[in-house]
């Protein structure tokens, strides 16, 4: 049942995708040299999580950037959050701390998410819990919930922050086939500003050419993806012509299957860099221009969660992707901080190779469901751990 309740909303969590894509990618802050990492997926869980407190035109913005809002968000948070926690490989956990008053009906519509007590530094002055916020117990958790990988929460909760909301999604998964470490070699990636360099870059041929298509990018232009399986995800890297920026190549990782082109040739082989990536970014304005201005304005409506006038003060993501010859491990914390209102051939085969030697993106998909778990786009010559 919880399956099938995410599966209704994929198509949102994949819109959602495309056009925060678009946003991280002209964020010069977040993506300063072009490459960078985000959770569609951890985005979506935390958000959903807090906008089962909303109602009025908050609720209704929310409902369209999510696809859902108010009493209804908080089953499907539970739901989501344990059709993607079980599969092997991949960790899902979310908790809140607050200072400010929550209403029980809240708390008890999110039976996974962990609530306690938002710890201060000082007392608060004239009750408005208006001090400095000890980030100890929230560090701990992220570390808990990370296996240690990350050591605390992406950024510091402000004086005026009442309520924190923190999802963590973890995976580590193998590839089904490994890449043989002994042919990895120095080939050239000419990054996004045309400069040629050599990478320590992975070859493999692929096991049937069912593993990669052509499909149309979000202006149209083709794209060519490249499947790799693991346990519980699927990981798709997608390649567009020279120049194709990361808001048009990516979304063709999660074209209609009716819109994907099958290679013509009989096999297909491809060479693939390492690669380490990591993100921090602030995404309290992403979610404006994605349509929910009344989340972080002064008109919130918070109701359903607090009798306090509440607003989202920001938004913020820490992600990290690593792709090797053994597999792919990536997890990134979400963070919201919450504060008052201020055929058989006939001929000789043919081999298509694919080689990922110029920016290009990937997209790690939950097998089960199709949830875009994390997207990322590499656009400088890719850095190994």
């Amino acid at each position: 049942m919880a399956q099938t309740a995410l599966e209704k909303y994929v198509p949102a969590i994949r819109a959602l995708a495309g056009r925060w894509a678009a946003e991280v990618a002209a964020d010069r802050e977040a993506a300063p040299d072009g490459d960078f990492v985000c959770s569609p997926a951890g985005m979506w869980l935390a958000l959903t999580a807090v906008a089962a407190g909303t109602r009025g035109a908050t609720a209704r913005e929310l409902r369209t950037v999510l696809g859902v809002a108010g009493p209804e968000a908080a089953a499907l948070a539970t739901a989501a959050g344990r059709a993607l926690g079980p599969a092997d490989g991949v960790a899902v956990a979310t908790a809140a701390w607050a200072r400010t008053p929550v209403h029980r009906a809240f708390r008890e519509s999110l039976p996974d998410v962990a609530f306690g007590h938002l710890p201060s530094a000082a007392e608060a002055v004239d009750g408005r819990a208006e001090a400095p916020v000890d980030p100890a117990l929230l560090d701990a958790w992220v570390r808990r919930a990370t296996g240690g990988r990350v050591a605390g929460l992406p950024g510091r909760p402000g004086p005026r922050t009442l309520l924190v909301l923190v999802n963590s999604l973890a995976l580590k998964a193998e590839w089904a086939t490994p890449f043989v470490r002994s042919r990895t070699r120095d080939l050239p990636f000419t990054d996004a500003s045309g400069v040629a360099r050599p990478v320590p870059t992975m070859t493999t041929k692929l096991p049937r050419p069912t593993h990669a298509w052509t499909a149309p990018g979000a202006d149209g232009a083709p794209v060519e993806v490249v499947a790799l399986r693991c346990a519980a995800v699927q990981v798709s890297f997608v390649l567009g012509a020279p120049g194709s920026g990361a808001a048009d190549v990516l979304p063709a990782a999660w074209a209609d299957q009716r819109d994907r082109r099958p290679v013509a040739e009989d096999a297909v082989t491809i060479a693939l860099p390492r690669l380490s990536l990591r993100t921090r970014l602030d995404a309290t304005a992403h979610l404006e221009r994605l349509g929910a201005p009344s989340a972080v304005a002064e008109d919130a409506d918070f109701s359903a969660m607090s009798p306090e006038e509440l607003t989202i003060s920001r938004l913020v993501q820490d992600a990290r992707l690593t792709v090797d010859e053994e597999g792919v491990e990536a997890l990134v914390v979400t963070d919201i901080d919450v504060r008052h209102v201020l055929s058989a051939p006939t001929r000789a085969p043919r081999t298509r190779h694919i080689a990922f030697n110029r920016p290009f993106g990937t997209v790690i998909f939950h097998t089960p469901t199709g949830t875009p778990l994390f997207t990322a786009w590499q656009a400088t010559a890719p850095r190994p751990e």
